[in-house]
């Protein structure tokens, strides 16, 4: 097998930059610890070194933020305490914290999964 050193793989999942489903995980672990703005929601998803210290799309996470609150897992409300123009502030809710439940034992059975994964890719490049 030849290899090109022109080929690039920035485009390329195998660099892992676009971890989109792990956007709702990361949004209601960070709700978890108080209501937040969805900029704000998204600086700090950013912060997560997987999402390569890059906050997501923005309009995306209101996107998501739409669809977890017409499923009940957050609510928002109207934050006008700060003066000038009013912001949503949303806040995780209790079904929001049993969705993320059912995410961190779904994250813990991909934990295991890649370990295997990651084992297997080892020796097959070793």
């Amino acid at each position: 097998m030849s290899k090109n050193p022109q080929k690039t793989f920035q485009q390329c999942p195998c660099v892992g930059a676009t971890l989109d489903k792990l956007v709702q995980p990361a949004m209601l672990a960070i709700l978890v610890q108080g209501p937040l703005h969805g900029y704000e929601l998204a600086r700090k998803i950013g912060e997560i070194p997987r999402f390569l210290s890059e906050a997501p799309d923005v309009s995306g996470i209101y996107r998501m933020l739409k669809s977890l609150e017409t499923r009940g897992m957050v609510t928002s409300q109207w934050d006008v305490s700060q003066g000038g123009r009013p912001k949503r502030l949303f806040t995780i809710t209790d079904d929001g914290r049993q969705c993320l439940e059912h995410w961190n034992a779904t994250l813990q059975s991909y934990h295991q999964a890649i370990g295997s994964l990651l084992k297997a890719t080892q020796k097959a490049l070793s």
